[in-house]
């Protein structure tokens, strides 16, 4: 049975994952700061006749990480697949943004996978598996982003850059990284969003229905895409075709297309 933990499932993409990889005949690890939320998988995964259980796990404490890994070690002695896939949003301009709110965002979507990866890695060292894995889920913001999602969007391509850097280290070893990139989906962001402008919480709730994309859709592209052994997943064709035109066209050109397309969201100064 594989063994996978997968981080912020108690909700969104991350339960949705929890789901897949369990109908798999994983067994699953959720980990997140809402109990509620995870209890909730973890029942739904059973009542499908799955095995899953819960670890409550801040990310952003290195105790409680430890902690989970602690428990893993006495209940698995390794791990298969680690899904970092915690993490929060956050809106708003340059100006607007208080420094405390980038770090905090910072904090959590990238030191925080950070934290959990160093945590996690002796227990993937030590899994027999033929297909060890480390699944970061980043998001479109980091590999095309817009105005007005500054912080969010650096976190997320941090995820990125951090992501190829491991895949690179880890790959001698057998353990594949990969890094998704989803667009907008049906999930829960909206309501976690922290941001000081308050037509951001329309704006994004707009986008999430216009999307007309479930967090099971994600999940399964995901899942698809990792068993392929994939690096980079891009989920959405318009993500994708944008993240084709800023590869092959001359930046100067792509950023002029991306300035017309967005200008709405961009309030004038002065």
């Amino acid at each position: 049975m594989k063994k996978i933990l997968i981080t912020g499932a108690g909700s969104g993409l991350g339960r949705a994952l929890a789901l897949r990889y369990a109908q798999d005949g994983a067994e699953v690890c959720v980990a997140d700061i809402n109990n509620e939320g995870a209890n909730e998988t973890v029942e739904q995964i059973i009542n499908l006749g799955g095995s899953a259980f819960f670890h409550a796990c801040d990310i952003t404490k290195q105790w409680d990480v430890d902690k989970l890994a602690i428990a893993l070690a006495e209940r698995w002695k390794s791990l298969d697949m680690l899904v970092n896939n915690a993490g929060v949003a956050t809106a708003g301009s340059l100006d607007s943004e208080s420094l405390e709110q980038w770090q905090w965002v910072l904090d959590i979507n990238v030191i925080g996978q950070v934290r959990m990866t160093k945590a996690m890695l002796p227990l993937l060292r030590n899994s027999n598996s033929s297909e060890r894995d480390i699944v970061n889920i980043a998001s479109q913001a980091g590999i095309t982003p817009a105005p007005g999602m500054g912080s969010y969007s650096l976190s997320k391509a941090g995820m990125v850059s951090y992501s190829e850097t491991a895949h690179l280290e880890l790959a001698h070893e057998g353990i594949h990284v990969s890094v998704a990139c989803p667009a907008f989906f049906d999930t829960n962001l909206a309501e976690s969003l922290r941001s000081d402008d308050d037509g951001m919480h329309s704006a994004l709730n707009k986008m999430i229905k216009k999307s007309g994309v479930t967090a099971d859709e994600i999940a399964n592209k995901i899942h698809a895409a990792v068993t392929a052994r994939k690096f980079k997943i891009v989920t959405h064709k318009e993500g994708l075709k944008a993240h084709r035109l800023k590869r092959f066209l001359p930046i100067e050109v792509y950023l002029n297309i991306v300035k017309k397309r967005t200008k709405k969201f961009v309030k004038k100064r002065g």
